[in-house]
């Protein structure tokens, strides 16, 4: 993570007003990322993952529901469906750009069908205006995972702005970090009010403790203004409220969001260039007007190298005191969601075969030139080694 001393001051800030939850960090927070996604309504949560949660609870989906999403993505977005009872229905990826195809989406919506959970993967919004027009066609919601893609966009439109509601997530390695948590943003305002209910334990809309209201003299007093409102619960809630620490250090992140970004498109353009006449890699693929903001530098090795070889590359690179890893193992083959809906290897092609070649490269917003040109030439010298081998077996 990328934090300065804006973001140790601010959570001082914070620590030393004595309010350390449901407080103006929050609120500050919230309108800084529903202006970035161009949203009315943000609501702050404790993760990503609550937020996907809270999503699909406000939209009605349960038992007996479908939702279509991606099996090439990281598992909070399918398992936030099976939170609420539902079934994840996947789609195979598009080979370009990693998110699902569209084509695929309209033949898997059934009658059960009641939204589209679209997945930015890495950060790539490629395809949500698509997915945004055969929800609409199709009367059904489309929630947007954009967790890896605050401040990315295309043709114009920011992630985020795409479904109903969008969820963004804050974990240490995305563009910007609160330690933990996540943003929900969404025009609806009866969407944003329920998912604000719940995540504090189901309180009634609009009854959360103001700072104008609270008073230490006479603690009872204080939700709304109302005696006692604190203590009613109007429907099922949870814990899923940021601290006002947590905030604060948002808070800092959103007013450095340019400087922040912009080195982390430095180390991709410096990526780029040194690998793009590699023909062992493949390199991120961007759809025409695209604006990434860089949550990972994922590449691909071809089609001469299997997951074995992949996976010695991996092997060898951690050897070397360079970190990586696979990005993102398919979620329909992780061993529990085989054993609860029999999954077989093969059902999503595209997917098994991109995720047994793909390696995440070190990447961070501090990364200096001589870092990354390590990085390149020890790919470079595993690849050509990897490759002697495989022939050497031939």
């Amino acid at each position: 993570p990328d934090l300065s001393e804006l973001e140790v001051e601010l959570a001082s800030q914070a620590i030393r007003s004595g309010r350390l939850s449901i407080g103006p960090m929050q609120e500050r927070f919230e309108q800084l990322v529903g202006t970035k996604a161009d949203r009315l309504n943000a609501v702050a949560v404790s993760s990503g993952t609550a937020g996907l949660h809270l999503a699909m609870l406000a939209l009605g989906i349960g038992p007996g529901d479908e939702v279509i999403t991606t099996p090439f993505s990281f598992i909070a977005s399918a398992n936030s469906i099976l939170f609420v009872g539902a079934k994840p229905v996947f789609v195979d990826i598009c080979p370009k750009t990693l998110n699902m195809d569209p084509e695929k989406i309209q033949e898997a919506i059934t009658p059960r069908t009641k939204a589209i959970l679209a997945v930015e993967t890495f950060g790539n919004p490629a395809y949500m205006d698509m997915y945004a027009s055969i929800a609409a066609r199709n009367e059904i919601s489309l929630i947007e995972d954009c967790c890896e893609a605050l401040g990315c966009s295309i043709k114009g439109r920011p992630a985020g702005s795409f479904g109903r509601i969008g969820v963004f997530g804050f974990y240490p390695n995305k563009q910007i970090t609160t330690g933990e948590g996540g943003m929900i943003v969404t025009n609806d305002r009866r969407v944003a009010d329920l998912c604000k209910s719940m995540r504090s334990q189901g309180r009634p809309i609009g009854e959360t403790p103001g700072a104008s209201a609270a008073s230490k003299d006479s603690p009872t007093l204080g939700v709304g203004g109302a005696l006692g409102t604190w203590l009613s619960h109007e429907r099922l809630g949870y814990n899923y409220r940021m601290s006002e620490v947590n905030a604060a250090i948002g808070v800092g992140q959103m007013r450095r969001f340019d400087e922040i970004v912009a080195k982390r498109q430095k180390v991709a353009d410096m990526y780029m260039s040194r690998l793009m006449d590699n023909p062992n890699v493949i390199l991120p693929t961007l759809l025409p007007e695209t604006v990434m903001t860089w949550f990972v530098f994922v590449v691909r090795l071809n089609d001469l190298f299997s997951q074995g070889d992949r996976d010695v590359v991996m092997k060898e690179l951690r050897a070397e005191g360079i970190g990586c890893n696979n990005y993102f193992p398919p979620i329909h083959l992780q061993p529990y969601m085989r054993e609860k809906f029999d999954f077989a290897e093969g059902a999503f092609p595209i997917t098994e075969y991109v995720s047994q070649r793909t390696i995440a490269l070190p990447f961070f917003t501090r990364m200096t030139e001589d870092q990354v040109d390590r990085v390149v030439g020890m790919l470079n010298k595993v690849l050509e080694k990897t490759l002697m081998k495989g022939t050497e077996r031939m």
